[in-house]
């Protein structure tokens, strides 16, 4: 358990411990089915970790330049780049540094297929597909949605392309269980199953909740299994960011003034707008722990953050006794989708960023200044 009077806030906390544990579930997975398993630095790229991280999983799979660089940087084992659309002053770059290419229309391919081949002749390359099925539960997360122009559909598709590519990727899942990619496998084999035979690997993409309690992991390997014996072994790919992230240490800040308006208002030095922002595009309520929902424990809470924004809103939460000023409050399980996401908007204090070791020891790896606000500004 995190010593919380040794966490100056605010602070983004992972816990080693955690992580490890998830990353054990994880190569289970790889072992049992046989696929290979990426970590999708858009959901978790705390770098720091990556040693740890290296030791069970694969590489990693970035979203462009920058992340296909951090990757083989920091962890420097496969990466893989996939990006809506590539830029053709950095195709070159991300070819030289990537293992797998995967472009997102038969137009990309065309158009860049020869150059990252010649900036990297030992580069796999592959076509995002929409099997245009998906159970995604909101609208702004489902890649598959009505209008995506993420991967391209059937009708849109030029199997002539597929000469000289080496596989197909295809991700349409959020937050979700083995039934939902189910059901995408069903609908992605209906569409292009013709085209597996051909191809040497193919990948299944990310929205893979693996770690999550409830997540039928027997199921998956099943899955995979089962897969890989209908197609002659192609290798499959799985690239989770989540499910890395998962449950592996709070975000932890402080009262900074209690005001009162029609009910008592806590303002932290925590920001939903800056440090938590899923919270409010998702939008979902964190767990605070030792708090319940507003009215059910004595003393209610709004809780807001720091910065003039009206909306900087947390939500309503009760807690047990009356809050103080230098209270520390641990939102949890904001490790994955925070700080890949975070700002410094307003000029308010980013979040430190710590590991928690297996040694019951706090390790700061990063702390952040007037420097880090003004370097991104001009």
């Amino acid at each position: 358990m995190i010593d919380l009077s040794v966490i100056p806030t605010p602070c983004y906390v992972c816990e080693e411990e955690k992580l490890e544990r998830n990353l054990q579930i994880l190569d289970r997975v790889q072992h049992e089915s046989g696929a290979k398993i990426l970590l999708a630095l858009k959901g978790f790229a705390m770098w720091s970790t990556f040693d740890l991280v290296g030791r069970y999983l694969c590489g990693t799979s970035a979203s462009g330049l920058h992340e296909a660089m951090l990757g083989r940087e920091t962890m420097n084992k496969e990466v893989h780049t996939y990006s809506p659309a590539f830029r053709e002053e950095e195709i070159d770059q991300i070819a030289r540094i990537s293992n797998h290419l995967v472009f997102n229309s038969p137009q990309q391919v065309r158009r860049f297929l020869s150059r990252a081949k010649a900036a990297n002749p030992s580069i796999s390359c592959g076509i995002r597909v929409n099997p245009e099925f998906s159970s995604a539960p909101v609208d702004l997360y489902n890649p598959c949605g009505l209008y995506s122009r993420l991967g391209t559909t059937i009708d849109n598709f030029d199997p002539l392309v597929l000469e000289d590519l080496d596989g197909l990727h295809f991700h349409a899942l959020c937050e979700q269980n083995v039934d939902a990619l189910e059901g995408v496998l069903q609908a992605f084999e209906d569409k292009f199953g013709d085209f597996i035979p051909h191809m040497q690997w193919i990948n299944f993409g990310g929205g893979h909740h693996i770690t999550r309690k409830d997540y039928d992991v027997d199921r998956l390997i099943e899955v995979i299994r089962d897969f890989r014996e209908r197609h002659d072994g192609v290798t499959v790919y799985l690239e989770p960011g989540e499910a890395v992230g998962w449950q592996t240490g709070p975000l932890v800040g402080s009262v900074l003034d209690i005001v009162h308006n029609g009910m008592d208002i806590a303002i932290l030095d925590v920001s939903a707008e800056a440090h938590m922002p899923d919270t409010l595009a998702m939008p979902y309520r964190a767990q605070v722990r030792g708090a319940g929902e507003a009215g059910e424990k004595p003393y209610t809470y709004r809780l807001g953050g720091n910065t003039c924004l009206a909306g900087d809103i947390m939500g309503d939460y009760s807690f047990d006794e009356p809050l103080k000023i230098g209270d520390k409050i641990v939102f949890e399980d904001q490790i994955h989708y925070t700080m890949v996401k975070s700002t410094t908007f307003n000029g308010v204090q980013h979040p430190s960023i710590a590991i928690w070791t297996k040694e019951n020891r706090l390790k700061i790896v990063r702390e952040f200044g007037y420097e880090d606000f003004k370097n991104r500004l001009s």
